[in-house]
């Protein structure tokens, strides 16, 4: 009865991982979600992230769900679809690094508006980026994420996953940012953009080797 439970939390801990990164670069709803923390408060910025948070879940239900329908292929070049999906990474690394978030800083009404506003804005800036399908399907073909043997009730524990570690991630960063705002700066975000680039790109180069020397069984299912 205990062996089942390993894979379970296996597909939730990649979830969560997969949650976090994907909400963490500062891009234009990572800005106004820090903005509406510092000018409306800590609330007002957690809503924003979490209609980012449920924009992004539903980009992930798409690329994997469209992943599903082509399971033959997956299958069949599964290595290199890894190995793809691990430059995917490494390119999204390499350019949240480079980036300067700070430009996409806009200024600020006085009104605070609605908590709902709040989190509208944020889900409709989300959904116009529908890139991040690509940035998904990088770490879904990276962690083995969507495979034919694993259950529906199964994939839908590892999309929880990444609800779980998108709320995480905005959850924290709303947090320091209120408890930080006297020495938070223009510097705090790029600091932070360029230690997220970097971890990313960590884990696109380890990929990259696991997978062309044959130890890729460390992100499997």
């Amino acid at each position: 009865m205990i062996a089942p439970v390993v894979p379970l939390i296996s597909l939730l801990i990649k979830g969560f991982i997969i949650g976090v990164v994907v909400s963490a670069p500062m891009g234009p709803v990572g800005i106004l979600c820090v903005q509406r923390t510092l000018n409306k408060g800590r609330w007002y910025g957690f809503v924003t992230g979490l209609g980012a948070s449920i924009s992004d879940i539903a980009y992930a239900l798409l690329t994997g769900y469209g992943m599903s329908f082509i399971f033959d292929f997956v299958n069949t070049n599964f290595l290199l679809l890894q190995l793809i999906g691990s430059v995917l990474l490494l390119a999204f690394g390499v350019y949240t690094f480079r980036t300067n978030p700070t430009k996409s800083m806009r200024p600020t009404s006085n009104n605070k508006g609605t908590y709902f506003h709040n989190f509208l804005t944020a889900l409709i800036v989300t959904l116009s980026n529908p890139l991040i399908i690509f940035l998904f399907i990088g770490f879904f073909a990276r962690f083995a994420f969507v495979l034919p043997e694993i259950p529906a009730g199964e994939q839908m524990l590892g999309y929880m996953g990444i609800l779980a570690g998108a709320l995480t991630w905005w959850f924290g960063i709303t947090f320091c940012v209120n408890k930080l705002r006297k020495g938070f700066s223009v510097q705090s975000i790029r600091t932070i953009n360029r230690v997220i680039g970097i971890v990313v790109i960590v884990v696109a180069v380890f990929g990259v080797y696991f997978t062309l020397t044959g130890t890729s069984v460390l992100y499997q299912h």
